[in-house]
This record gives C-alpha cells, structure tokens and sequence, in this order.
C-alpha cells in the first residue's frame, strides 16, 4: 500500500521550488515534488552572459517569507564564496545564470525533489492517485495525495500562422542552442515586443560585424515599451492589489491584463538605453545593416526551401499599409501561455472553470470545486492579475498555500503594504479629511 502524502506538487520550476524549500522544515507537513526533466533547468535558451533578473535578489525562493532560511540567496553567495563580490558590485539584480544556478543549489539540498517523473495522468477514488513515468528509463512510478499544487509553468507560444511552418525558425526559447547556426545565415528577423526579443536583439546586434547579417527587429508594438518600474506601480505587485483585482467582473480584469502588458512585459529601461548606445556605436563609420520597425503585425508568413528564406506579410497598423520582408533567419520571441495539463483530464469534473475555459482560481489559489484541494502557481494571471508571474510574489503566493495545506499560518501572511488605496471608500470612510464630498 502507497504511503499518503499531504500534497502532490507538479513541475519544478521557481514557484513550487520555493514551497518545496519552505516546507522542508515544517515537520508535520509531507509533500513530494515531481519534475518531468533530470535536473532543475530555468529557460536554459536564454542564460545569456549578462542578462539579469527583472526583480531584486531579495525576490529569491524564500526570503520574502522567512528571511531566516538557508535556501536564501544570500546564503548560497555565501556558500559558494561570492557574497562579497555581490557586496561589491551593488546591483539589486542578480545576473539569470547567478539565478539558475542558485536554483539548482537549493533544490540539490532537498528530501522531496523527485526529478525524471513525468506526470502522465491524474486520478481521484478520494484521494489523488498521480501516476508518471520516467522518461529515461520508462519505469512507471504512483503517488498518492490529499492535495496537489501544480506549477507546471507556460509553454512557448508561436503564432497560429507560423506553427506548420518549415525550415528552421526557432523561439526565443530555444535561442542559445540555435544561435550559432543562426549568425552562418545573411538575414535575422526577430518577431516580438518584450524583454527576450530585446535581449536577442542586443545580443546578436553586438556580433553584427563579425558574423555580416543583417538584422531586423519588428513589434507590433507602437514603441519599444520600458517595464515600468517607479515605485508606486511596485506596490501592484501586493496582496492589497491582489485582492482589489479578484473581486473585479471577469470582462474588467481581462481588460486590464491586456492593458497592463507594460507592467510585466516590458524591457527593461536599461536595455534599452544600451541598445540605443550599441545602435549609436555601430552607425559611427557606416550605416550599421539593422532596421527596427514597430507598428508592425505579422499576417502571413511561409517559407521557400529551395533559397531557405521566409516571406514575411507584414502591416503597418496605423498607416494600413502592407508590404514585405524576406528573411533567412527567423526568431519568434512571441512569450509564453497558459496552457490546462492533459493530465488532469480524469479529475476536470473536481475543478472550477470559468466562462472562457480557464481555472476559476479563488483567492486562496485553490481551483477545486471545494476550494481546498488542488492549488495552482502562476495560472492565476486572469484573476490575480500580473502579480501572477512577478517572483516577487511568489514567497506570498507559497506562505498562502502553505497555510491552506497547514491549517494554520506557518510563515506570516501580509494582507496590506500598499500605502495608496486600490477600492473606493466604503460610505462610512467618504467624507476624511481632506477629501472631497
């Protein structure tokens, strides 16, 4: 007979990382994580050298919660003999390699990783039967739950028009492995408004003079929009916003997660200013073989073996117009989505849906019909709004879970940091000093 444990947690990625680290400790509390890969790996196609994190080091797996732990950051400078070096360097942002690799630190120190367990199907007969298999080797494994959190994370996304298309064309997700095959090519299109495209950009900017492509860079975007990052908007990413945006009617928060992509999809300010340099640079002599073109939607696109390029339909949105571009090298830096696990196809009947399809996540982030039994990380955007997928939420999001799985609160819970207020007044509060009738 299968031993019970307290909760299943599905995917490794940052999110259920840090609750398996909070829960390590917590004696009468027995999880199990199951990752599908051999080893804790964080979107290995985009460890560029020097890219950063967009959130402080303090927003690692578990400080937020318990500052106390030794699965913090610091802790893992300290251990691995770098934490005067950061000292030094006073920048907030650690570098994404430094992160991964302080990712893969923690979860070597953990009782209850089990990696190379890939969820095939889920089952309930009162409690949660959860069967996988490893990939490597085929071997069949059950676990047994009275909960599960999943944290299975959100796939690529590449446009309709261009999944069927063949040749070579990459996302930005697979980017590192396909960059030097890339830069043999004469032309390089990057698709994509956010963070990564900008990334790629500045990234293969930087070797245009080695390599002699031209490079082309089109958003559909009408700018190249910064991450806003003033303090004020800071205080979005709280409970207190979490909590305005859950009560709102389902069509206003959808309207505001489409017009608060800046909040979390922007680049950063900074990339940006050393884009514009490097552009500024690489112009001094000659005119540097790059365009950046926004405004611009991809409406068709297909690809001629015999030459090895794509033909990319474009528009201009606000003009109207329509042209052309021919590219040997395509990037699709076209993000990430939410995606519902087949998996859970044998226990949809136990999980609330709302009217577009999605999880009906509850405040708690429980998406059980009960409201206490499976729990979700970061496919709440829809109802949480973009806290959902900020890490600096994630230690809040965990201590929330974990009270949930507990009974009791473990690591204190915040409830109000904002100082300005997201809801009206209520009526006794309407008329405060100061303010009008």
């Amino acid at each position: 007979m299968l031993d019970t444990h307290d909760f299943i947690a599905i995917g490794l990625g940052p999110f259920n990382l840090g609750l398996a680290c909070l829960t390590e400790p917590i004696d009468d509390l027995d999880g199990v994580f199951l990752e599908s890969k051999p080893g804790f790996d964080w979107h290995p196609g985009m460890l560029l050298e020097t890219s950063t994190l967009q959130t402080p080091f303090l927003a690692d797996l578990v400080t937020l919660a318990d500052p106390t732990s030794p699965y913090s950051f610091l802790n893992y400078l300290k251990e691995s003999g770098r934490l005067y070096p950061f000292y030094i360097r006073e920048r907030f942002f650690p570098l994404r390699t430094e992160y991964d690799d302080y990712c893969r630190w923690a979860a070597g120190r953990l009782s209850t990783v089990r990696f190379g367990q890939h969820v095939d199907t889920v089952e309930y007969d009162g409690e949660y039967v959860v069967h996988a298999h490893n990939p490597a080797t085929g071997e069949p494994t059950t676990y047994r739950g009275q909960r599960l959190v999943l944290g299975t994370g959100t796939p690529p996304y590449v446009p309709a028009l261009c999944r069927d298309l063949p040749g070579d064309a990459i996302h930005n997700s697979g980017y590192l492995t396909a960059k030097s095959a890339l830069q043999q090519k004469g032309s390089i299109t990057i698709v994509g408004s956010g963070q990564s495209a900008a990334e790629i950009y500045h990234d293969l900017l930087a070797e245009i003079d080695d390599h002699g492509y031209a490079l082309t860079w089109l958003t559909r975007s009408p700018r190249f929009f910064p991450l806003e990052y003033t303090k004020l908007t800071l205080e979005m990413t709280s409970p207190d916003y979490a909590d305005y945006f859950h009560q709102l009617p389902m069509p206003t928060r959808d309207r505001l997660v489409a017009a608060q992509k800046g909040l979390y999809k922007g680049i950063n300010a900074s990339l940006i200013n050393d884009i514009y340099d490097l552009l500024y640079v690489k112009n001094l002599n000659r005119r540097c073989p790059t365009r950046l073109l926004t405004n611009t939607s991809l409406v068709g696109a297909a690809y001629d073996p015999a030459d090895g390029t794509y033909t990319l339909d474009l528009r201009h949105d606000e003009q109207g117009e329509e042209f052309g571009l021919t590219s040997e090298g395509l990037v699709l830096a076209t993000g990430y989505r939410q995606q519902v696990p087949g998996f859970l196809e044998p226990v949809a009947d136990r999980i609330g849906w709302d009217d577009a399809g999605r999880f009906a996540v509850r405040r708690n982030y429980s998406v059980d019909t009960a409201g206490r039994e499976i729990f979700v990380q970061n496919a709440e955007l829809h109802t949480h709004g973009f806290v959902a997928p900020d890490l600096g939420m994630a230690s809040y999001r965990n201590s929330c879970i974990i009270r949930e799985l507990l009974g009791r609160e473990h690591y204190p819970v915040e409830t109000s940091i904002a100082f300005q207020e997201f809801t009206a007044p209520a009526t006794d509060r309407s008329r405060l000093a100061g303010t009008p009738a």
